[in-house]
């Protein structure tokens, strides 16, 4: 290996890891605030680059339908609760975003010929059917169950992640897609080359674990997901409400996993199946952070990315063992050097 493969490679891990260091900490979010391990995190990545390439072919994504069918149940739980305690006006502005919006949004895009749009407003008409999912589910199947052990919430998020490939096969078929770059541009650096895309990626990354920063840091509602992670107990009895943390939790996950899904899909063809992969590799980078530190979390993805591109050059076949295997001394470590806390009751 020479100095140019080296950098080559480095590159690509470094791209790699910024996706993975996103989804990373989308997990560990997810974790701290509501106890779920999100093992359907990669679905949102796949259901995200699917959606595009679905609209820039000139069809109307499917995934529209099952926002719609989401909404009608939310909207039949909470909308009916509202108005047995006699709150009309939060049935109706439950309606509005469960119920309203996922129609207006299908109806728009049957008439809309969304494949001649520009590329900013299909991504953004992409987030707008996947993102909204994420607090939907949550709604749907953790928040009737939110002080069950975390194993029960565990066997939820793999049946859920089950069903999600399932839905994926049947809405987008068993090919594999790629979506046109963000970007034609290349940079030569000595002896790199440097796509516009892999620009966009990292550009993308850090803009966003910074907006994270500040939104953790500077707004009411990070706030509050903060004192929630840290201890839910005492947040619930200081007014914060875990239905809305949990919500807006995994509205931030699904916003991480969709996004992540449109930046990746000009450079990796996306299968309905490809995320399983993708989150798992979040995963490692994220028990490498406790599910528990950020920037360990952000690290761990760092080295995940990097440790895949060179595994791929010396040893193609057995890239992903190795990747995967980086878990197991982890693992070992912390056991050896955690106490056991009991978990809250």
């Amino acid at each position: 290996m020479d100095m140019s493969i080296a950098l080559i490679l480095g590159q690509d891990g470094i791209t790699n890891g910024a996706i993975y260091a996103l989804l990373a900490l989308a997990l560990v979010l997810v974790f701290a605030v509501t106890r779920v391990i999100f093992i359907q995190q990669g679905e949102f990545v796949a259901y995200g680059a699917l959606t595009l390439a679905m609209m820039q072919s000139g069809a109307l994504p499917a995934t529209v339908w099952l926002l719609v069918v989401m909404g009608v149940l939310v909207t039949a739980l909470d909308g009916a609760k509202a108005l047995k305690a006699g709150q009309g006006r939060r049935a109706a502005a439950v309606a509005g975003w469960n119920l309203a919006y996922p129609l207006a949004l299908a109806g728009l895009l049957s008439v809309l010929p969304a494949n001649t749009l520009p590329l900013a407003l299909q991504v953004i008409l992409t987030l707008a059917i996947v993102v909204p999912m994420g607090p939907m589910m949550y709604r749907l199947m953790y928040q009737p169950i939110a002080s069950a052990p975390v194993l029960i919430l565990l066997i939820v998020s793999v049946a859920l992640h089950i069903t999600m490939v399932g839905l994926g096969l049947l809405f987008f078929g068993a090919e594999g897609q790629r979506t046109p770059a963000f970007s034609d541009a290349s940079f030569e650096l000595g002896p790199l080359m440097v796509t516009g895309q892999t620009i966009w990626v990292l550009v993308v990354s850090v803009l966003l674990i910074v907006a994270l920063y500040q939104f953790f840091e500077r707004t009411l509602y990070g706030k509050a997901l903060r004192a929630t992670a840290i201890n839910r107990v005492g947040a619930q009895l200081m007014g914060i409400s875990p239905a809305l943390a949990g919500k807006l939790t995994f509205f931030l996950a699904a916003f991480i996993g969709a996004l992540s899904g449109v930046l990746i899909a000009p450079i990796t063809t996306i299968y309905y199946d490809t995320g399983f992969l993708i989150g798992l590799k979040g995963f490692v980078a994220a028990i490498i952070g406790g599910l528990a530190s950020y920037p360990l979390a952000a690290l761990g993805a760092l080295v995940v990315g990097l440790l895949e591109a060179f595994a791929s050059f010396w040893a193609s076949a057995y890239k992903e063992v190795i990747v995967f295997t980086l878990i197991i001394p982890v693992l070992l470590w912390r056991s050896l050097t955690s106490r056991h806390v009991e978990e809250e009751e």
